[in-house]
Order: structure tokens, then sequence, then C-alpha cells
């Protein structure tokens, strides 16, 4: 059993063995593979480290790292050109830790002597972790390869913890993550998964403190500042989250990372013409520096401060560039047609663009929201109350749904459903959709109170 407080180095293979597959954190059976192949490939057998992998069910816990896990260990027997296939698969499949699995593979490739495919492994990496692109393409190493067992344990670990928040399958895996942060205490992927999860628990200042303690050089200290102001700003503590934004955004050599920064959390603090500046500054040097890969979602996000200070005509322009640049996306094409939905502009390109955002988006219930509303505003009320009520179920904590919905059955004459609607609304509607809301619950539905 580990016993809390040894040394990283001293922790000998049968401890590691025991802690992960017997641990108090449940049965993590499934990861012994894993452990055998990173034990073989530590005494250099390359072959049967290789063929465990290849063991692994497709179908199991382990199967979406197969790839992964091949690829690192192929890396760390310098054959390059073997992995490179891998590689690709696994940042294919990275999902939210493809920053983390990009970086970590191109450090693999240099530290094996292959620079030329180190930085292929950074391409569509996009402004994320400008300084560590920087050393990786002058050949210099950033700490991030996974070359040793406690490495690619703790990233496993991590890799399955974030599945299941993502999936909702199980309470937070603090456990789980605290041991993948004890095996590995240098993976600062661990670390930040790790201050979300206490934050949930109402530890966010534990939280933050693990992340203070990361180093200032981490090749990941962009993400690490983005989950800081994320906490900070979630625990209403704005003061210091935009301490930290601002400092990275007026530091030399800020980037477009810093900026969306701060254009977030100035828009979380409904301080909306500086959100706006902030992202056009971000822009700007998106421009500046030819890098198009983010290009549509700073637009966007433009859009929506300016939208929320009543500069419609503005924002409505930079949709339409961010549609030019990738008209596939359904959350343009819901925000471009939901905002001429609401002012009555061009009814029929709103309603197709919508349409077309939920056959694209069929399981985002805001999206689906936004069609049923446009059934509603062009008279197809029956339709509206379908759309609306599938929209509910799949986010039944919504205001916005439920006032929709609520609308539609007040005027299909379903009065005593509207109201059911309409308190459900209540629950978690906040400003001018609660007060509408009340004034429907009130008096019934009017142009007055109507939904916009």
């Amino acid at each position: 059993m580990l016993i809390l407080g040894t040394p990283p180095s001293l922790i000998s293979r049968p401890a590691i063995r025991s802690k992960a597959v017997k641990g108090d954190t449940g049965d993590l059976t499934f990861i012994e593979p894993l452990i055998n192949a990173w034990t073989a490939a530590e005494r250099g057998q390359a072959d049967i480290s290789l063929g465990t992998i290849d063991a692994i069910p497709t179908n199991s816990l382990l199967g979406p790292l197969k790839a992964e896990e091949r690829a690192f260990i192929l890396l760390k027997f310098r054959r390059t050109a073997e992995a490179e296939p891998f590689a690709r698969r696994a940042i294919g499949a990275a999902g939210g830790r493809e920053v983390r699995i990009r970086l970590a593979l191109a450090d693999a490739f240099v530290a094996a002597g292959d620079r030329a495919r180190a930085a292929i492994m950074l391409e569509g990496l996009g402004a994320d972790a400008p300084i560590a692109q920087q050393q990786i393409l002058a050949g210099r190493q950033i700490g991030q390869a996974i070359d040793t067992l406690p490495e690619a344990l703790g990233e496993a670990l991590t890799a399955f913890a974030a599945d299941l928040v993502r999936s909702q399958r199980a309470a937070a895996p603090i456990g789980l993550v605290q041991v993948a942060r004890y095996v590995d205490p240098q993976n600062s992927s661990t670390a930040m998964l790790l201050a979300l999860l206490l934050q949930d628990q109402g530890r966010a200042e534990e939280g933050l403190a693990i992340l203070r303690a990361l180093p200032r050089d981490d090749a990941l200290a962009s993400q690490i500042r983005d989950v800081q102001v994320r906490v900070l700003s979630d625990e209403d503590r704005f003061n210091e989250a935009y301490a930290i934004a601002a400092a990275a955004a007026a530091a030399p050599g800020a980037g477009i990372e810093d900026y969306s920064r701060l254009g977030s959390l100035l828009q979380d603090m409904k301080r909306y013409p500086e959100s706006a500046d902030a992202y056009d500054r971000a822009i700007a040097l998106a421009n500046a520096r030819n890098i198009k890969t983010e290009m549509w979602s700073l637009l966007l996000l433009r859009a929506s401060a300016l939208e929320e200070i009543n500069r419609w005509p503005e924002a409505r322009g930079l949709l339409e560039q961010a549609l030019q640049i990738a008209p596939e996306q359904p959350l343009i094409l819901n925000f471009l047609g939901y905002g001429k939905l609401e002012r009555g502009e061009d009814l029929d390109a709103a309603e197709a663009m919508i349409r077309k955002a939920s056959e694209l988006a069929p399981d985002d219930a805001s999206i689906t929201d936004s069609l049923g509303w446009a059934q509603y505003k062009r008279g197809k009320i029956a339709d509206a109350i379908a759309t609306l009520q599938t929209a509910a179920e799949k986010d039944p904590d919504q205001a916005e749904i439920h006032e929709h919905l609520g609308d539609a059955l007040f005027s299909s004459g379903r009065r005593f459903e509207a109201r059911f609607a309409w308190n459900a609304a209540l629950v978690t509607a906040e400003d001018k959709t609660a007060a509408r809301v009340k004034a429907k619950l009130a008096s019934g539905l009017t142009p007055a109170n109507a939904a916009p």
C-alpha cells in the first residue's frame, strides 16, 4: 500500500500495481494490462510490451487508449515512423485532452530525435500553449512526454476520471484523480481536473491552492490560468479572477488565449463593451498571425458581447463572417438564425438556419429550443409544442426552454399546462426572464410579457 508522503521516485512497481489495481477507489483491475505493458517497456522488452497493448480488447475501458499507449511505447524505443499513425489516432480520440496529448506526443518525438514529426503533432493546435510550441519547434523538450510507468498510469487514470465526469456515469471520482496525481505529481492536467472536482464539492480554495503550486513555466500554464479564472469566477471572486486574466493580457507577448480569457471573464462580469474589445484584440492578433482555426469562434464570441449591448448590426456582420469561415457550424447558424428571428428579419432564412443547426446538432437542447421557437413564431403551434417539449426533456434546467414551452401551450389554449411550464422556468430564471414569467403567472400571456 502506498504511504502518502513517500517520494514518488521511491515507489516500487509492486506498490504501483497494488494501489492501482486494488486501491480504495473501486475495482481498477482493468488497468493491469497497461501496468504490465509499461513494466515490460521499462525492462527493454519492446515486443512483449506492444503485444500486451495489442491484446487489450477494443471494447474494454482501456480500449480508447490503445493507440495512445502504443504510440508512447514505440517512441520510448525511438521507433518514430511506426509511432506516427498511432499518434495521429490518439490525437483524434483525445477529446478534451487534445492539447495535453498533442504536446506530450510532440515532446516524445523530440526526445526520440524526430523534430519533423514533433512539428506534425502541433498542427491544428492553434493558439494553445504558444511558448511550449516554440520550444518544441526549436528541438527542446518541455517535460510533457509520457515515458515511464508512473506517467502512463497517471495519464490513463486521469483520462478515465475525465470520461466519468463528462458522461456523468458516477459521482465525482476525486479518489481516482488523487491516485493519479500521487502516481505522477508532475501531470498538471491531473491537477487541473482535481481542482475542478474539489470546487464541485465546495472545496474551491483547496483546488486553487493546488493550481497555485504548479510551476509558472508549465507547458500548460495557459490552461492552468483558464481553470483558475473559471473557479474564481464561479465562486463570484471576480476581482481575483480579473487580476489573473488582466495581468496575462497585459504581459509582453500576450497571446490570443490571453485576450480570449479576459473577454470571457468580462462577459461573465457583464462588462460587455470591454469584453467585445478584448475579443477584438484576439481577432486582430489571430489575423496578424494568420491563425484561421479559431477565427470563427472569436467572431462568435465578440458578436455575443455586442448583442448584449444592443449592437445587433455589428454582431450580425461578425456572425456572417464567421458563417463564411465555418458554414456547417451549428453554433453560428443557431445564433444568427435566432438573432434574426427575434428581430423579425428574413424569417424564412432564419428558420432555415436554425433547422440546419438542429440537423447538425440534434442533441443540443438550446438549438432544439430555437427550432421550436422558430416554429412558434411562424404560427406552427402544434409543431412548436412538440419540439419544445423535446428540448425541455433534453435540458430540464433551462428556464428559457420552459418559458417558450409555456407561451406555446398558452397560445394553443392549454392554460393549465402553460402555468406548469412557467413554474418550471421560474426555478432557474434570472433577471428579465424571471420578471416576464412572474407576470405571465399573474395575468397570463400578453404582448407585453411574451418571450422575445
